[in-house]
Formats: C-alpha cells, sequence, structure tokens
C-alpha cells in the first residue's frame, strides 16, 4: 500500500491543564479528552454539551415559518391540490417523502414530482412548471431545490401556482418573490441544515415534536448522504436519527436494510453512507428517482420488498457504470497536455459518460488525487452535464462561480455541485478553473498530510476507549472520525481477507498493549508494508461486535515508516524486549563530543576532593510550596507517552538512568520534530558541560521541546527541572533528593518507570559507585598498564579509569571515586596535575577495602540507592 516517505502529522497544540479537567470532570480516557480539546471543546461545558448533542431549534425561529404553516393549513383546509417538486438526490428524496407523509396525515390532497436527471436536469424548470400547471397544482413547495429560481418561481406564480421554497442551497442573485424557509437566509440559527432537515422542521412547526419523530430516521440518511457539516443541530439530528432508523419502523428502509445486508441495529452513519445512499441515488443516477420517494411512503412490506429489489439491481448496474467512467476519467487525465495533468484542480469530460455516476466518480478521484475535481458527460449534441466535489479548503461553488461566464446552469455548496455546460467551453472551463483554485489552494494545500487528534501508545486501544471515542460521533463531515496515532508500533500476523484477499486482519503492538485491526483495500500488500520494523502507524479505533463478542478493533489509516537508526542503544521503556516478537532494531546513534583532556581532569578532580559529608553534598533549591501533579503512566509505550506529551506544544523532560542508553526515546519520539517538538537535547553526566548547558539554553529559550536527561546530570544540575511543564521519569531514581528535585514546582510529573526500568537503573547505578570488584579491576589494569614502569601516563590512566572495554565509559565523577579511593589505600599515587599529570602505582599488597572513608561512604550510597531503587520498584503509584 502507498506510503509516504516523508511523515507529516497536523497536530495542534492544546493546553494539557485543559484535557486533565476533562478526564476529571467527564471521566474520560486521556486519548478522548485530547480529542476534545484539539478539536476545540476546551472545557468541561463545551465538551458535556458536544457530548450530549442535544441541540434542538425552535422551528418558528424561521423568520417565514409560521406565515408558511398558516398558507399550508389553509391549503388543505380549501382542498387545494398540493405537489412537493424534490430532487432526484438521496437529499431530495428524503425531504420531499417527509413533506408528503407529513402533509398527507394532515388530509392534504398531496402529490409528488421529481425531475428526471437525464430528460429534465436539476431543480425547477420552465418545463417542470408547465407539467405542475397541467396536473391542476394550487400549492407548490420546493424541496431540496427552488433557491436559485426566481424566474420559474415567477412563471409558476403566472400560471396560477401558489409557491413555497424550501432549500438550503446556495441562492443566486435575486431570491423568489415567495415565501422561503432556507437556514442560510431565514434567521435561523443554524444554517447548515440540509433540505430533509428544513423539511423536518416544517413537519415539527406543522403537527409538532413527537409526531414528526418519526421522519428523523430520514433525517439522518440525508444530512449523512448531502456532505453537510455534522456539527451542531445537524450531528443531534443525526444521532436522534440513527436510533429511530435502528427501530425500522418505516417498511421501506427496513427492506432497503435487508438488500444490503446490514443489521438495524447495529446501524451507523457508515452503513447509511455507504450501504444505504448507494442505493436510493442510483434510482435518481440510472432510472427514476420517485421510486425511492415511493419506497419511503409505501406502508405495505410487499411493495416495500418489490422496490428496495429494484433499487439494489440499479445499484449493481450504478457500479459497473461507474468503474467504467471511472477507468476512462484515469485515462482523459492521463492524456491532458502539458502540465494539466498536475493542475490544481481538474475538469474531465467524455462524450456518453453516464451524468448519474460522474459525481461518485469525481468524489474518488478528488480524494485519489487530492485536488477539487469537475467531471462532465457530454451528450451527442455537445451538451455536457457535470459534477464536482472538492477538498478541504477550497469551496467549490465560488470557484464555479469565478468561471461562470464558461458555464451555462450551477449550482450547490462548498463540497459538492453540479453544473450544466457547452461542449465547445469545455477547455476555457478547464483553464479558468485550474488558474482559480491554485490561487484559493497554494501548492502547499494540495500535499496530502493527516490531521491527528490524538498520539496513543497500545495501552490506550482497549475497549473502555474505544467505547468513550464513540460518543464523540456520529461521524462525517465537519466531524471526522478520530484519528489516533500509534508511534513506534509493529504490526505481526499479517493474513488476507475478504474476497479476492482484497483486506487483512493484524495484530499492531506499542509498548505493553497490543490490539487487533483490520486494514482495507490493501490487496495482499500490508506484509511487505510492515517488514522493515517500527512505524507510526494512524487508525480508528472502534468497537466491533462480531458473533456475540464485544471487542475493540483498529481500522488502518496509514503507515510512517521510521528512519533507520545506527548502532547500539538499551530498550526504550514500554516497548518489548531486543529479540522479543515485536520488538525493533535498537537504536544506535554515539555522541560525536567527546569530554576533553582539561574537563575530564577538572571534574575527575573535583570529586576526589569532595566532602563525603553531607550527603547529598548539594543541598536541594527550597522546597517549592507547590508540587507538580503525579500521573502513574507505568506499562505505557514510552515513545508514545513522551511523543504525546511534546505533541501538546509544552517543553518536557523526560528523567533515565543513563541518557546516552535511552537516547533512543527522543530519536524515535520526535526524529527530529515530526511530531511538532520543537528543539531537542540530550543532557548527559558523560557527556562535556558547556555542551549540555547549551543543549539547555536552546530548549529552554523555546516555546515548546524534549530534553533527555540523566539522573546524574540532574545531580550536578539541580535547577534543570526548573520551567519544564512536563516531567517524565523513565527510570526510577536511585536517591530520593533526586526525586524531590524534579517533583516540586508547577506541572506534571508522569511515571512510565516499571520493572525492567527499575532492573536498568540498578545496573546504572552500580557503575556510579565503585565496589570491591570493580576497584580490583582497576587496580589490575593500572598495574599491567604500567607494565613494569613506574607510573601511567594520564591518557593511559583514564582510559583505565573509566573502564578500559566497557561499551559505555564512565563519567569523570565515576572515575574519580575509584582513583579516590585507591589514593586513600596509599596503592596509588598522583605527579602533576592537569593534563600533564601521572598516575603511580605505589603498592602491590593486600589492603582492606574498609580502611578507606570513601569506599565506606560510597558503600553506603550504594546501598541506600540499591533498597531505595528497589522500594520504588514495589510501591504503587496513584
Amino acid at each position: 500500500m502507498p506510503q509516504r516517505p516523508a511523515p507529516t502529522f497536523e497536530l495542534e497544540p492544546y493546553d494539557y491543564a485543559e484535557a486533565r479537567a476533562l478526564m476529571a470532570g467527564l471521566e474520560l480516557a486521556e486519548p478522548v479528552a485530547v480529542t476534545l480539546v484539539r478539536r476545540g471543546y476546551r472545557t468541561v461545558e463545551a465538551a458535556r454539551a458536544f457530548l450530549e448533542a442535544a441541540d434542538d431549534h425552535d422551528p418558528l425561529e424561521f423568520e417565514a415559518m409560521a406565515e408558511v404553516v398558516e398558507r399550508i393549513r389553509g391549503a388543505i383546509g380549501a382542498g387545494r391540490r398540493i405537489t412537493v417538486h424534490g430532487d432526484y438526490d438521496v437529499d431530495g428524496v428524503c425531504s420531499t417523502a417527509i413533506l408528503v407523509r407529513t402533509l398527507r396525515g394532515l388530509g392534504a390532497d398531496c402529490d409528488w414530482l421529481i425531475p428526471g436527471r437525464l430528460e429534465d436536469g436539476y431543480g425547477l424548470t420552465a418545463a417542470t412548471v408547465e407539467r405542475l400547471r397541467a396536473r391542476g397544482t394550487s400549492l407548490l413547495i420546493t424541496a431540496d431545490c427552488g433557491i436559485a429560481s426566481a424566474a420559474e418561481v415567477a412563471a409558476a406564480q403566472a400560471a396560477g401556482i401558489e409557491v413555497i421554497v424550501t432549500d438550503h442551497h446556495q441562492p443566486g442573485e435575486d431570491l423568489p418573490d415567495c415565501p422561503i424557509i432556507h437556514p442560510a437566509i431565514s434567521g435561523y440559527p443554524f444554517a447548515e441544515l440540509c433540505a430533509t432537515g428544513v423539511a423536518y422542521k416544517l413537519a415539527v412547526a406543522l403537527v409538532g415534536r413527537e409526531p414528526a419523530a418519526r421522519e428523523l430516521d430520514l433525517v439522518a440518511l440525508a444530512t449523512v448522504a448531502d456532505l453537510v457539516p455534522l456539527r451542531g443541530e445537524n450531528r443531534a439530528l443525526v444521532r436522534r436519527g440513527l436510533a429511530e432508523a435502528r427501530r425500522a419502523r418505516r417498511p421501506g428502509l427496513r427492506e432497503l436494510l435487508r438488500a444490503a445486508a446490514v443489521a438495524p441495529e447495529r446501524l451507523d452513519e457508515g452503513d447509511l453512507a455507504f450501504r444505504i445512499c448507494p442505493r436510493i441515488n442510483a434510482a435518481g443516477r440510472l432510472y427514476r428517482a420517485d421510486a425511492a420517494v415511493e419506497l419511503m411512503l409505501t406502508e405495505a412490506d410487499a411493495r416495500a420488498a418489490e422496490i428496495a429489489a429494484e433499487l439494489d439491481r440499479a445499484n449493481h448496474e450504478r457500479r459497473e457504470v461507474e468503474r467504467e467512467v471511472l477507468a476512462a476519467a484515469e485515462r482523459a487525465r492521463a492524456e491532458l497536455p502539458g502540465h494539466g495533468v498536475d493542475a490544481a484542480g481538474l475538469v474531465l469530460a467524455g462524450v456518453g459518460w453516464h451524468p448519474g455516476v460522474v459525481g461518485i466518480v469525481a468524489s474518488r478521484l478528488a480524494e485519489r488525487h487530492h485536488r477539487p475535481v469537475v467531471l462532465i458527460g457530454v451528450d451527442p449534441e455537445g451538451r455536457g452535464r457535470g459534477s464536482g466535489r472538492s477538498v478541504p479548503g477550497v469551496d467549490l461553488l465560488e470557484a464555479l462561480r469565478a468561471c461562470e461566464r464558461h458555464l451555462g446552469r450551477y449550482g450547490g455548496h462548498r463540497a459538492a455541485a453540479g453544473l450544466e455546460i457547452d461542449a465547445s467551453a469545455i477547455e476555457a472551463f478547464r483553464a479558468a478553473f485550474a488558474e482559480r483554485v491554485a490561487a484559493t489552494m497554494p501548492a502547499a494545500g494540495r500535499v496530502r498530510s493527516e490531521a491527528v487528534d490524538a498520539v496513543v501508545g497500545g495501552e490506550s486501544l482497549g475497549l473502555e476507549v474505544a467505547e468513550q471515542l464513540g460518543r464523540l460521533g456520529p461521524f462525517g463531515l465537519g466531524n471526522p472520525g478520530v484519528r489516533l496515532l500509534v508511534a513506534g508500533a509493529t504490526l505481526n500476523d499479517v493474513r488476507p481477507m475478504g474476497e479476492g484477499d482484497r483486506h487483512a486482519r493484524f495484530s499492531l503492538s506499542s509498548g505493553g498493549g497490543r490490539a487487533l485491526g483490520v486494514a482495507f483495500g490493501v490487496n495482499g500488500s500490508l506484509a511487505a508494508a510492515t517488514a522493515g520494523g517500527p512505524l507510526d502507524v494512524s487508525v480508528e479505533l472502534e468497537v466491533n461486535q462480531w458473533n456475540g463478542a464485544i471487542e475493540p478493533r483498529v481500522v488502518l489509516g496509514e503507515l510512517y515508516p521510521l528512519e533507520p537508526e545506527g548502532e547500539e542503544a538499551e530498550r526504550i521503556p514500554g516497548e518489548p524486549e531486543p529479540g522479543a516478537p515485536g520488538a525493533g532494531p535498537p537504536s544506535t546513534a554515539r555522541p560525536a563530543e567527546a569530554i576533553a583532556e582539561h574537563e575530564f581532569w577538572r571534574r575527575h578532580d573535583a570529586e576526589r576532593a569532595l566532602a563525603l559529608e553531607p550527603w547529598p553534598p548539594r543541598a536541594p533549591r527550597a522546597e517549592s510550596s507547590v508540587a507538580r501533579e503525579r500521573i502513574d503512566r507505568r506499562g505505557a509505550s514510552g515513545v508514545a507517552t513522551i511523543a504525546a506529551l511534546v505533541s501538546s506544544g509544552a517543553t518536557v523532560l523526560a528523567l533515565c538512568a543513563d541518557a546516552i542508553r535511552r537516547r533512543a526515546l527522543v530519536e524515535r519520539a520526535v526524529r527530529p520534530a515530526r511530531f511538532g517538538g520543537g528543539e531537542v537535547a540530550v543532557v548527559s553526566a558523560r557527556l562535556p558541560d558547556e555542551l549540555v548547558a547549551s543543549c539547555v539554553r536552546r530548549v529552554a529559550g523555546a516555546d515548546a521541546g524534549l530534553v533527555l536527561a540523566d539522573w546524574a546530570a540532574l545531580g550536578r544540575e539541580p535547577e534543570l527541572a526548573r520551567g519544564f511543564e512536563h516531567v517524565v521519569v523513565v527510570d526510577p531514581p536511585p536517591f530520593e533528593h533526586l526525586e524531590r528535585l524534579c517533583a516540586t514546582g508547577p506541572g506534571y510529573l508522569h511515571h512510565i518507570d516499571a520493572r525492567a526500568e527499575a532492573e536498568f537503573a540498578l545496573r546504572v547505578h552500580a557503575d556510579e559507585w565503585p565496589g570491591r570488584a570493580w576497584l580490583a579491576g582497576v587496580y589490575r589494569s593500572l598495574r599491567e598498564g604500567a607494565s613494569g614502569r613506574p607510573e601511567v601516563g594520564p591518557e593511559a590512566a583514564r582510559r583505565i579509569l573509566c573502564g578500559e572495554g566497557r561499551a559505555h565509559p564512565l563519567a569523570p565523577e565515576a572515575a574519580g571515586r575509584a582513583a579516590r579511593v585507591l589514593e586513600e589505600l596509599g596503592l596509588i599515587g598522583w605527579a602533576g596535575d592537569g593534563g600533564r599529570r601521572t598516575l603511580r602505582v605505589l603498592s602491590s599488597e593486600a589492603t582492606q577495602l574498609e580502611q578507606s572513608a570513601a569506599f565506606v561512604a560510597y558503600r553506603d550510597r550504594y546501598e541506600e540507592g540499591r533498597r531505595y531503587l528497589s522500594e520504588r520498584r514495589q510501591t504503587k503509584r496513584t
């Protein structure tokens, strides 16, 4: 499957305190709270209102609603014929069905008219006005059309037909001279209703909320189908409408669900969009749209089954026609002259392309090529009928308006539109459209990037989080499905599934968590794409119900391979052990900078001269009256935890036992800033002081950034943690005073250290304090290094004191401790100073290490740290 060589994500910074407030106030998991804050629901009140989705405005807030209700009731009372004029798409069908059933329920003499896509075209026309006059229509109510038909409304009125317009499309230059119910121009507080939502509001005004509630299934269907934003009242209507649709009380919808093999009780917005809407649209695309109106109105199960079967057959035929047009459109794109194939906006045309499928093919092409697409079918007489689909950031209707000199009729909204054009004008329109789109969407906007709601580890992919994320639905335009980025994940056990092995199932691991997943449309390519080791993986987390079982499942979005790493480093906290299933390659980069001779001996000598008491030798800064909020994340993925915090836009300090050996955390958590993390620094006691200071200054001066430091570095720089919003304890500290240094002050203290991290910290701790075996080995190496000569030079002495042959040489301070013990015992001595010094082996006699006060102090400190680490390993944090 396609992979991007340079992963880019859209991660909005957010206030972590606001996410914590939502977690506490609404009992939400962190990824859910972060998603809400990133989407603009930053307070408990705003988030609660969004989750409840209870918006329900009074229909009488439409300025003309009272007048329209009065006129309709008058017409019914007078026995006048009422015709509802709809449209041939889902929104037009559903709004027509709602109005017809509501009016007939009030005793109206009511019929409907749906124009034919091929013979009539869109909307109210002079021809349809004549048909209405001929059938004796006295009151015309438009549904999903009419707002841009001022001349046709006037013609109807001249023919003696009273007109009421209900619509949601963009108006033309002149409004019809009649009562209008339109969410954007009628003073209604929510301007984004689709036509069926408008029809439902009229039904509520006519019969009341409870009787009209049975129409909510059609409102949900049309709102999802018509690409209106799923926010505010739209989202509330779809949620309530899905509940009504799951009852399947409407025979037509019940039979359509049966034909589409959708269980009513598990119906969701995805089923509406991809299983039900195409079948309704198929009638209008290829045959007669009024069949779908009849389906939604009939109360007879047998008749509903017949029509549902007819629509199912039409949908199968539509798929075949769609495939043919899609292939032809791709060929037409490839044959565009010059740079036309890379134009910012595409206009493709072909003779014989069925006007009924150009819209859905345009949608597929816009998604595939990430740019607006207009597809035009040209008939043998040279008349073109087209449909366009846009991408985020481009107002399609505005782009058409800028090109209107080349067009006949056109209309629609930001995301979708239709048009009529003479074949001779297509070339000029193509150039004008591409130029207009390029001016409104620069080339950078055409580079596909992914909006991510939260960065998570495998531990966050459980059922509870999946269920909570479901509360953010229904999802669609304006409220997209929640996209999680699993950082540093591995995909295992990839197996094909589905007809022709088009799909795949897999197991996803990150940190201590694992989840089952599916990938759609990968056509056998997933196993090869995931064979290279850890990836950043975008997924949607959902609740999957199958054979009575309920479990979390991830649906694969995109794969983002990580860059290859260099030399060996320690295991990343929360990740599998090297060589274990799911373990990726270790990190390997080594610091290029080495401690200079003069600095090494300066720090070595300072440690030798340091007073053994009091301990700790440097008093920590004064205790702050504010303590960081402690958050227990043990068992979580270290990469994901740090990446998630970095993505908030705050400064993050990660503390570990050895920053050099843990550097894979910053290499894989930000590398170098793919999560918007700003500056990055590794701070270790084994690095030069100036390098450490410059790194700290660079990050401290940035608005966001990540510092990975070890506890020894914090001991040398007690003020290091000050100013960081987040401190992450990767490995537990060996001493209580070090923990106090990072626990005080404003902000958050995150613990991801667990048993494996404590064991690693113990190994590092043992290297800091010279024990018997270590001292014996150093002394032996010094004697061997002397080789009969009276002294050892500075270079050899340094090499031996730092642990000759060790994969990770000791810091100058640890080397100074070893030298101090041997010096106190009279086994070695020094001549000269700085880089000119020499070390003399003075004695080979056996001696008791306890005769050295430094050895006793160092032994006690080692034991103190060992006990503290063991206790921390057993302690449960809250």
